[in-house]
């Protein structure tokens, strides 16, 4: 039994690398060009700006940001790697009227993703939105059906979907390689500092404060908000469990093959020192399923002594995953670890070098989608990652009312009433997600 599954996974690793490599002809020769804008000059857009600079055929049009200072620091940027300079423009609505943008990549505050992202449908473009996909859950499944109506290619930033290790990990999962899998379960443990404690200011001169706001409530400037710590405030973010917790939650709900629970229960704190967020640093979710799965997990405040990674437990064995993709097999016979670095012998040894970075495979694979037409190449396609990130935000909400809730996965409803009022918001206008996307 030892042998044959070794030969499974030899072959299927084999596999997707054969499939990678001949695929990769698809954008890294293409003479198409795509024009893209990234809405959101902060360290990640400059990342997905140069990554997309770095791909044959495509051209940054356009940047966005709120912030003037920032847009100039990335577009002189641009400017030093290829001679061309960007527009900038603060305000997203006015790229979207440029009828030669071809996609938006989102990489703004949390609680731009979904609107920016609908707008962007309606105006014709293709959507790269990073993660969390949207704010709230009915934000997430309004941008899913802007995708369907206006038939667009929108790819959610979690580009752990192109990450080669873990394509090969799911697929091992799925093909039963530790027999039926019953449980995943992630940790992040990592230490964050306190924020302390800010008060309000104007705003400074070259920041777009109302644009910024966007469709969250208005409220006064103050400097934990902006450019980071937005993060540990609900107006805006989603704590750490919308943050990097949607990169596990994503990879976890993609080896256990599950969709939408029925249960979700989560308790927490912000523990070990006092400031101005409001967030839990620390916090442990459970999701039930009615086939009796279950997908748990833990964030830390603090470094614990724990490695941050994903365990899958299944009827013959058990899977553990570290967080750049290596993983290993514990058999159920005998106890011990087969070790499986998940690339073919070439790429262990960087032979295959332009294939390494998830990041660049997950925007290459957008833009093969893009110029096919073609949502279903996506490796992670709108629909699956709003349910991946729905978990992060029903955890979030089961959290904050302090009780096991009943979710209805095919409504997305819970049979809570207080609860159900933290699936959406109240947009503060002209900032509305349109009733009818």
């Amino acid at each position: 039994m030892m042998e044959s599954r070794r030969e499974v996974i030899k072959a299927a690793t084999l596999g997707t690398t054969a499939r990678l490599i001949g695929n990769s002809k698809l954008w890294a020769g293409a003479n198409d060009r795509i024009r893209i804008a990234i809405m959101g000059m902060g360290g990640r857009g400059g990342d997905l700006m140069t990554s997309s600079f770095k791909l044959n055929g495509i051209e940054v049009a356009a940047i966005c940001d709120p912030d003037e200072n920032r847009m100039r620091t990335w577009a002189a940027s641009h400017e030093a790697l290829s001679d061309r300079r960007p527009r900038t423009e603060p305000d997203i609505r006015r790229i979207l009227e440029d009828k030669n943008v071809d996609a938006i990549l989102i990489s703004c505050c949390n609680h731009w993703h979904a609107l920016a992202g609908i707008w962007a449908c309606q105006a014709g473009k293709h959507v790269y939105v990073e993660k969390p996909i949207s704010h709230e859950v009915a934000a997430g499944r309004a941008l899913t059906k802007a995708a369907r109506r206006y038939n667009r290619c929108v790819q959610g930033g979690t580009e752990n979907r192109s990450n080669i290790r873990m394509q090969k990990a799911v697929k091992l999962l799925h093909e039963g390689v530790i027999g039926d899998v019953y449980m995943a379960r992630w940790i992040i443990a990592a230490h964050r500092e306190p924020i302390g404690f800010r008060q309000p200011e104007p705003p400074p001169s070259e920041l777009h404060w109302d644009l910024w706001l966007g469709p969250s409530p208005d409220q006064p400037f103050h400097r934990n908000l902006v450019h980071y710590n937005w993060h540990w405030f609900w107006d805006f973010g989603n704590g750490e469990m919308g943050n990097n917790g949607t990169h596990y939650m994503d990879i976890a709900r993609f080896g256990l093959n599950v969709g939408l629970p029925v249960r979700v229960h989560s308790i927490g704190g912000r523990y070990g020192y006092k400031d101005q967020a409001e967030t839990p640093n620390t916090q442990t979710a459970t999701f039930e399923y009615p086939d009796g799965k279950i997908l748990a997990c833990d964030i830390r405040g603090d470094y614990t002594g724990e490695e941050s990674g994903w365990w899958f437990y299944g009827t013959e064995g058990s899977m553990w995953m570290r967080g750049n993709g290596e993983f290993s097999v514990y058999w159920q016979i005998n106890k011990s670890p087969d070790q499986i670095r998940g690339y073919s012998k070439e790429m262990d040894e960087g032979k295959v070098v332009s294939l390494a970075n998830a990041t660049s495979l997950h925007l290459a694979n957008f833009y093969d989608a893009i110029r096919a037409n073609d949502y279903k190449r996506l490796h992670g396609e709108i629909e699956e990652i709003h349910q991946s990130c729905a978990l992060c935000l029903l955890a979030n909400i089961a959290y904050r009312v302090g009780r096991k809730l009943d979710f209805d996965p095919k409504t997305e409803q819970f049979r809570d009433g207080d609860a159900n009022t933290l699936l959406s918001r109240a947009y503060r206008e002209p900032y509305s997600i349109p009733e009818k996307v």
